[in-house]
């Protein structure tokens, strides 16, 4: 029998290497300079519910689940508003050379794991929550210059949330 943790790891991984390559930034350069944002307070908070491009999606947005494959645009809503992800930590990957996908999930779980608590207040182990990486393409890599990964979030049971996961200790 495998226990909770344990599926929890094994989930991460999974859902880290499929999502990498499912939720990943758009191949034409037509999105990336489209620059299609929602608007947005004096803090930058998503105001009203819209699709922008995936490229316009910044740490604190909310947003609703993608579609799996290769995404160019999301429904990114108001906090306060149900929904299913949160993105709350994002960094470059180094190089010139697009890495290998064990590369970028290895830099993800150094990189996400310690900023999920900074971010939620609890520890990974000890939360409700569960965590994937948004990565560049290949074609993004070396079209567009995308280096960054964004650390996202969502209730491990696939609950909605509502309200920011910020300091949420959940």
């Amino acid at each position: 029998m495998i226990n909770m943790r344990t599926k929890r790891s094994l989930a991460l991984a999974g859902s880290a290497v499929a999502l990498s390559v499912a939720l990943t930034g758009c191949s034409a350069l037509g999105g990336i300079l489209g620059g299609n944002d929602a608007q947005r307070d004096d803090k930058g908070n998503v105001t009203e519910g819209t699709n922008i491009d995936i490229f316009s999606l910044k740490v604190g947005d909310c947003k609703m689940e993608d579609a799996e494959g290769e995404i160019q645009a999301t429904d990114v809503v108001p906090c306060s508003e149900p929904h299913d992800e949160e993105v709350y930590y994002e960094f470059e990957l180094e190089g010139d050379e697009f890495p290998a996908g064990d590369v970028i999930d290895a830099e993800g779980e150094a990189q996400c794991l310690p900023a999920f608590e900074d971010y939620v207040g609890i520890d990974f182990d000890s939360s409700t929550l569960s965590l994937f990486w948004i990565t560049p393409t290949q074609a993004t890599w070396d079209q567009a210059n995308d280096r960054i990964v964004q650390c996202v979030l969502y209730h491990y049971e696939g609950e909605q949330l509502t309200g920011s996961m910020k300091g949420a200790a959940v």
